[in-house]
């Protein structure tokens, strides 16, 4: 059988423009990027690709806002003004943000049709810090002189979002940046430009000063001169820990600031007295979630060798009944990975986790039913040794691994031996033992039964996951300078 996707608008008014400097500009060459439906494998939107004149341009313009403009001058509160008006403006959206997303990365349209709203919920939180935040902090040095502490926007950001959540990655970077009164490069992933297109389209409607924010779609090559440019003062970047790597090497040259939220391989501890049918369940009912593109996704599976043939079974029969099909068909449960290259990405490491000796207990293939579309079942994998390819690598995909572990003790070994630190979970039904085994894992969240994870408090990793955090008042410190000022008499500000 086919999928079901009928032909949709593309949404986007400007696909064949760059936004720069508060304009619908025409790019310097007539280089094109087409992006591809997951689930047709058509494309549905050809957007402009930017070239090293467009970057030089955008730098310029939010260089120029930044060391010229009002925005950085104004006071949060009237920063305020936009970012709430922004937020209306993702609702008005919410059909054009729901369909391109689904289109894009194979997101069920249930789930993304909710997106907008969660995007307005962003930027009003943000916009509410203006009045909350500490903004300037009255001290009184060591010396006894009236002093101030106040926190300053760091400048010209460039933010470099994926294409798996474009949108909310994006809206963590962009609120808190917009508060602090930085300037901003968004740069897009060529797979999935729609939503900071759309972004571009609101910054012109609310009447954001030229040059605040600036959205170009680039490749790797293009997109490396952002980071290089000396006119760019922070990095804000979400994607693999590779790519971080080389972020964070470039950065660290020019001292240049850097958030990086990167890769995981986030472990499930199931403790003895949890119910294996129960966390079956619960596992099932997340893994799937934007088809396991997820960083933070709870892929390594860790209990006790005597309960471990149970609780794969549970799995394989619990995920291995999760309907494949269509996004934008109300009873699919998971849809198609987000692109050609990501599938064979998954179908490689799950061939490797058969040749290491891992035990296939269901899914590895694609659904016979589908003919086109980047489908794969949901995969799972027993008797896995951490030292395997598919328990080390971020996969990226809907594949689950669970590894045998002697007891409580190596169980929480083994959830720390690896390089990544990004999310976490504890299976007790004692909350005692879950605050004490939570707190030896070495990962930036840690959840009770469960894949739970909350931006309003705090996003990012411990280790090669990444530097820095996202979301809530953490996400905003990143985006601001500290600054001491002391006084010989105090001015009004001090007193």
């Amino acid at each position: 059988m086919t999928t079901l996707t009928a032909s949709r608008p593309q949404h986007v008014r400007h696909p064949e423009k760059l936004f720069i400097a508060g304009e619908w500009v025409t790019p310097s060459s007539s280089a094109t990027i087409d992006v591809v439906d997951s689930a047709t494998e058509e494309v549905f939107l050809t957007v402009a690709e930017a070239q090293q004149p467009d970057i030089e341009r955008a730098v310029g313009a939010a260089r120029d806002a930044f060391d010229n403009g009002p925005w950085g001058r104004m006071s949060p509160a009237e920063r305020a003004v936009y970012l709430n008006r922004i937020a209306d403006a993702w609702t008005a959206r919410g059909e054009a943000l729901a369909d391109t997303w689904s289109m894009e990365s194979g997101v069920l349209h249930k789930i993304t049709a909710h997106a907008a709203q969660g995007l307005a919920e962003i930027f009003r939180y943000y916009a509410s810090l203006a009045d909350s935040f500490a903004w300037e902090e009255k001290h009184t040095s060591m010396m006894g002189q009236p002093a101030l502490l106040v926190r300053e926007p760091v400048g010209v950001v460039t933010a470099i979002v994926p294409w798996n959540a474009t949108n909310s990655l994006m809206a963590y970077k962009a609120a808190p940046a917009l508060i602090a009164g930085c300037t901003l490069i968004i740069k897009a992933s060529p797979e999935a430009p729609a939503s900071p297109l759309l972004f571009a389209e609101i910054c012109e409607e609310v009447g954001l000063p030229a040059g605040v924010v600036n959205v170009v779609t680039a490749d790797r090559d293009v997109s490396e001169l952002l980071v290089r440019h000396p006119g760019v003062d922070k990095v804000s970047f979400t994607g693999s820990t590779a790519a971080g790597r080389k972020i964070a090497s470039i950065c660290g040259d020019r001292i240049a600031r850097c958030t990086l939220e990167l890769g995981g391989k986030s472990p499930a501890v199931i403790l003895d007295d949890y119910d294996l049918a129960t966390a079956a369940q619960t596992i099932a009912r997340y893994a799937p979630i934007m088809t396991g593109q997820v960083c933070s996704s709870l892929t390594r599976i860790i209990v006790t060798k005597d309960r471990h043939d149970d609780l794969v079974d549970a799995l394989a029969d619990t995920f291995g009944k999760i309907k494949v099909g269509d996004p934008f068909d109300a009873a699919s449960q998971m849809g198609p990975l987000a692109m050609a290259r990501q599938r064979d990405r998954v179908e490689d490491l799950i061939a490797k986790g058969k040749a290491e000796g891992a035990r296939l207990a269901t899914g590895g293939g694609r659904p016979a039913d589908l003919n086109c579309g980047y489908y794969i079942e949901p995969t799972v994998f027993g008797n896995v040794s951490n030292d395997c390819t598919i328990a080390r690598e971020e996969i990226f995909g809907p594949v689950l691994s669970v590894i045998p572990a002697l007891d409580e003790e190596d169980a929480i070994a083994i959830a720390n031996a690896t390089i990544y630190g990004l999310n976490s979970s504890v299976f007790t039904n004692d909350p005692e033992r879950a605050y004490a085994v939570g707190r030896r894992l070495r990962a930036g969240t840690v959840g009770h039964n469960g894949f739970k994870t909350d931006f309003t408090i705090s996003f990012g990793g411990f280790k090669q996951s990444g530097i820095g955090r996202e979301g809530g008042i953490e996400g905003l410190h990143p985006y601001l300078e500290a600054k001491t000022m002391i006084f010989e008499t105090a001015p009004a500000a001090a007193q």
